[in-house]
């Protein structure tokens, strides 16, 4: 069975001031680049009259050209979104990884209140943000995933679905020319089910990028 890791359980948020300053911190899961970028996206939205924004994630990396990807490669990233170089975006990512979360995102956005808190300042309220707002969202055990494409005729299409529903994994359906559904499936499952799919339908389905 693969390795256990740990993230958060959903969203948190966490609010407090410092001299004057308000810090909000927002965390939640996130299983790739693209879902990191669009929760901060949506924390910058709701809060762009803030003076900062500060952004911090461990994700999974990008999929490689075969569109699946496992859960073990990490792409780390921040910013200290206009604060001091050092004093916002690393002491955020510093708190993912001294705690030993991955498929997680933070926003910490701070409403500066006309008093300089010096680099050390915050340094801390920013790392404070992070781990109040993971507390709020509580820490969870989870077992690495792998995403991949599936794509079948429509008259094949209600078997795939049965099997995806009985294997109780998570996943899409799009209905177009063709049907295809994308599946987020335990890393140590993914290959049984990619052969159950095959077998099922005399290996009519295919999985785009990767053959039959």
């Amino acid at each position: 069975m693969a390795d256990t890791y740990r993230t958060v359980g959903g969203r948190g948020q966490t609010r407090f001031t410092v001299q004057g300053s308000e810090f909000i911190g927002h965390v939640a899961p996130a299983e790739s680049v693209d879902a990191a970028e669009s929760f901060i996206e949506e924390i910058q939205e709701e809060y762009d009259d803030a003076t900062h924004n500060v952004p911090a994630y461990r994700v999974p990396a990008e999929p490689t050209a075969g569109g699946s990807t496992d859960e073990g490669f990490l792409r780390e990233y921040a910013s200290d979104a206009d604060e001091p170089s050092g004093s916002a975006g690393k002491p955020a990512l510093n708190v993912l990884q001294g705690q030993e979360l991955r498929n997680v995102v933070v926003v910490i956005t701070r409403y500066y209140g006309g008093t300089n808190l010096g680099i050390g300042g915050l340094a801390r309220a920013y790392a404070r943000a992070t781990t109040d707002a993971i507390t709020d969202a509580g820490v969870i055990e989870e077992r690495p995933h792998e995403r991949f494409a599936i794509a079948v005729a429509y008259d094949d299409s209600g078997t795939v679905r049965s099997i995806l529903e009985s294997a109780d994994v998570e996943f899409d359906a799009d209905y177009e020319a063709d049907v295809r559904f994308t599946v987020r499936v335990p890393l140590e499952t993914a290959a049984d089910l990619r052969d159950r799919l095959r077998s099922a339908t005399s290996n009519r389905v295919q999985f785009p990028d990767q053959g039959r």
